[in-house]
Formats: C-alpha cells, structure tokens, sequence
C-alpha cells in the first residue's frame, strides 16, 4: 500500500518551499527570496493527526515561458501534478491575484485532480481581505494561510486535504539501497540520474550549479530496489557564494552522511580534481561505500584497449587512498556501462555491511604482526593483544593493546592492507580504534 502522494505548485515566490518546510517540520527545502530557487521535484514524508503521506515541493511555474530553466521547472511540476492524488495551488494573499495564477489554474482544472487553494502570506488583517479575490480562480474555497508562522488554516487545509486518507496505517518499511551521487558542478551527475530512470527526473543544462536540492528517485534493478540521489554540484569553498547555493552545498554533503554508498563522479575529459579529491575525502570521513565513476567516458578520442588501464593508474597516482575503490567508467549520453552502477553497489553497501568473527579477526592480525613487528620506541614496542569488530557501516575494528601510542600511522596503514587482503572490504572505508589493555602475560 502507496502512501497518498499533494503536489505542492504555484508561481515562483509565492511560499512553496516555506509551506513543505512547515509541514515537515524542518528546513528540508531550500527557502530564498530570489524566484526559481526550487528547481526539480523534491519528496517529502509528513504526518498529520496520525495520517502519513508523502509531499512533493515543485519549481515555481510560468506558463509558456521561453527560458530553457524556466521550461524544465514547468515540465518537472507537470509531471508532480501527473503523480500526485491531491493538489495545494498556493497563491500570494499579499501580492493578490495575478494573471499567471489564472493560467496556472486552467491547467490544474485539466488535471482532474482534486485542487485545492491556498492563500499564502495572509499575515494580517489587510491580507486576509483578500482572500475573496481567490474565487475567481473558480477553484473552489480559498484557505487562508501563514506558511511562515503557521497560523490561519494550515490545520484547516490539512484537515480537509487527508479526511479521506487512513489513519495509523503502517507502511512498509524500505530495505533500499541508498545511493547519493556527488561530484563537481557539471559532471553529468544529473545526466546520470535521468539516464538510469529512462525520464526527465531532474532538470540537466549545460549552466552549472542546475541542480540545488538533494533530489531521491526510486528504481528497482533485478528485484533489487535502490534509492537514487541527485545533489548539487560541490565547488570550492571559496568560489561558494553564501545563500542558495551554500545551503545546496551543505544538503549536498548532507546526502553523502546519509547514504549507503557514494558515486563519485569525476569528468572523464577534465580528469580528476583538487575538487574531486575533497570531495573523496569527505566521502571517506563520513565513513560511507565509494565508487569513482568517471563520466563522459564517449568523449574520450583515439580509445585503444589499454586506455582504461592508463586512466586507472593515473587515478592511482592521483587518488591512492581511493585503491579500494571500484572505478567504472561512463556515459550518461550514450548509457555505456550504467548498469554497473548497481551491481557495484550492491556489492560495496554487502562490504560495508560485513561481520567479520573474532577468532579470525585475531589469526589474520597474529599472522600480520609476527611477519612484520612494529619497530620500537624509546625501547618499547607495541604489543597487540586482542582484536574484534565493534560496528558496520563502516567495518570499525577495534585492536587492543599495551600502549595506543606506539600505533602509528603507517603500522596502521599495513594492518588494513592485511584486513583488505584477507577479507575484501571492497570499496569501503574502515575504521581501526587503538585501545589500552595491560599486558597480563609480563
């Protein structure tokens, strides 16, 4: 059973995002004062008086407008409104009626979805005169609201939106596999997503900076389901201007903290990036799957059956904490290898998700340590005396000895090649924890 699915449309400014954001109950919107800062469709769960559904913020739309932007915006709520049961048509109780809106409510009346209207930004007693001006729309009641303070008949409105929806009904819960797709501006990160979904799920252009929220798609491959997210382009901090784009950024790397597995795209033409290599490290620290996926992979000339394995030890040389890291090499435009995408990360989130047993754990650690000792310090030398797996997601690995400070990195570094030799840990991070335990055998 399908959670009931509002669009969320109107003109651009009118309160979309403030409205979603009020319903959820946290800034999960991108909210700006410049029109067009919602560009592609974004999902969200609510609940209210114990009835679950699911909201969709939409673009601002302007009917017939010629910009390539403003077009796509249009299309992305048209297709909201295709798969919403109900309807919000949200309009400015300070502004009033604009000739846009009657346009707008044309083409929601040819929906024969049920539509309902929401008078925005109806703050004050001058605002709230207005409201009657909405019913030449011939929608219907129009509802007064403050989506900003949540006063007027936000209750009202919901109220009636859901009094056919079912109360305290469980849904199931998903098993997906969660995918954040992140990159530099302008790496086909979009490309990517509307090319495995066969539609135009988010806006693409060729002007940077096109996508600004985190966007989820859902796709199944091979019985498999799989979360996909598209976010904005990472830049650098410096060339990141405060507002729109930096809350973008700051979901963008939000998205990576809350997926299972990380496609890092790197633009096959450009190669690979300062950009890119932060981004990695981002992606490492947040202690998510990675998979480098070099995009616009048909772009690259005079192709001869070593140039993979030219490109792959350029990224070696370039990325060498990224060798666990599966490299898949793409096309969004053309659709070559995108299929792999899913394959490898099922195999990376069943990596991230692995137990390895203690008694094996502590073989493979025992074997590692007698073949290479650590060299001593002031005349002390580490003492390994117990290892086990504390956690997943990623594997952390817990090693208990007679002094923490005698682990140092590089002795680190060998006992993950050994873990990685011995038990994979394909394209996953691991954690190692030094812990002190006195040495009971002296």
């Amino acid at each position: 059973m399908r959670k009931p699915v509002i669009a969320i449309v109107g003109r651009p400014n009118v309160g979309k995002s403030t409205f979603v954001n009020r319903l959820v109950g946290s800034r999960n919107s991108i909210v700006d004062d410049l029109p067009g800062v919602t560009r592609d469709r974004i999902y969200f769960d609510v609940e209210w008086q114990n009835k679950v559904f699911t909201v969709i913020d939409t673009g601002g739309i302007i009917p017939d407008d010629g910009d390539e932007i403003m077009l796509s915006i249009y299309n992305q709520a048209k297709i909201a409104c295709d798969e919403a049961d109900k309807i919000v048509f949200l309009v400015d109780g300070k502004e009033g009626v604009n000739p846009i809106d009657y346009d707008i409510a044309n083409i929601l009346r040819q929906s024969g979805k049920p539509v309902f209207l929401a008078v925005n930004k109806t703050d004050n007693p001058e605002s709230l005169m207005m409201v009657n001006d909405f019913y030449s729309l011939a929608l219907g009641e129009p509802i007064g609201i403050s989506a900003l303070h949540g006063s007027g008949g936000v209750g009202d409105l919901l109220d009636l939106i859901t009094e056919d929806f079912q109360s305290d009904v469980e849904y199931s819960q998903s098993n997906s596999i969660r995918i954040a797709i992140v990159g530099r501006p302008n790496a086909g990160k979009s490309s990517i997503v509307n090319a495995v979904l066969n539609k135009n799920r988010v806006i693409v252009s060729d002007v940077s900076g096109t996508t600004r929220d985190s966007i989820d798609s859902y796709v199944k491959v091979k019985d498999k389901d799989f979360i996909i997210v598209d976010t904005a382009g990472i830049r650098k901090k410096s060339k990141v201007d405060w507002g729109v784009e930096k809350f973008a950024v700051d979901r963008a790397i939000r998205s990576i903290r809350e997926c299972d597995v990380a496609l890092l795209v790197i633009d096959a033409v450009e190669g690979i990036s300062d950009q890119d290599k932060k981004i990695a490290s981002v992606i490492l620290e947040a202690g998510k799957g990675i998979i480098v996926a070099i995009n616009k992979w048909d772009l690259i000339e005079d192709k001869k059956s070593n140039t993979i394995n030219k490109y792959d030890k350029e990224l070696s040389n370039e990325i060498p904490f990224l060798e666990f890291a599966p490299k898949i090499y793409i096309s969004a435009l053309t659709k070559q290898r995108l299929d792999k995408i899913f394959t490898e990360a099922e195999k990376v989130y069943s990596e991230c998700t692995k137990r390895i047993s203690t008694g094996l754990l502590n073989k493979v650690i025992k074997e590692a340590y007698m073949l290479n000792p650590p060299a001593t310090v002031k005349g002390k030398r580490l003492k390994i005396m117990y290892v086990t797996q504390s956690g997943i997601q990623p594997p952390h690995v817990v090693i208990f000895a007679n002094n923490s400070d005698l682990m140092k990195d590089h002795y680190k570094r060998y006992i993950e090649n050994k873990l990685r030799e011995a038990f994979g840990f394909y394209g996953t991070p691991i954690r190692l924890s030094v812990r002190e335990r006195s040495d009971k055998s002296k």
